[in-house]
């Protein structure tokens, strides 16, 4: 067996320094192989966060796409009840107009035949 040798104050330290050294080795090298696998996720995750901005704004352009095509509808809709609207006052005109040329025709008529009673007397 090896005889008890004590250590002086000097070991002591260049025993810490390797160990630090050691340490600090250890810890660089899980350093490096965490930023490669550190820089691949950060590269994922911004590919994510492109992919969720690209598909709200697809989401936004269909949205307003939906808002275009149901403003256009309803405009569309509002010509047809204002054209329906319109062709229903032009038949009512009509029918008044026509209302009273048969008041007038049957009004004459009346008066000519008031006229020929007072002829015939």
């Amino acid at each position: 067996m090896a005889p008890y040798k004590p250590q002086n104050f000097g070991d002591r330290l260049n025993t810490a320094a390797s160990a630090k050294k050691a340490a600090l080795e250890k810890f660089e090298a899980k350093s490096a192989a965490l930023a490669t696998v550190s820089a691949e996720k950060q590269a994922e995750r911004i590919a994510l966060a492109a992919a969720r901005k690209a598909r709200a704004a697809e989401r936004e352009l269909a949205k307003q796409a939906k808002a275009v095509q149901d403003a256009q509808a309803k405009a569309e809709r509002q010509a047809a009840q204002a054209e329906a609207k319109l062709a229903e006052e032009a038949r009512r005109a009509e029918e008044s107009v026509q209302e009273a040329n048969l008041e007038i025709e049957r009004k004459a008529a009346r008066d000519a035949r008031y006229a020929a009673r007072k002829a015939r007397k």
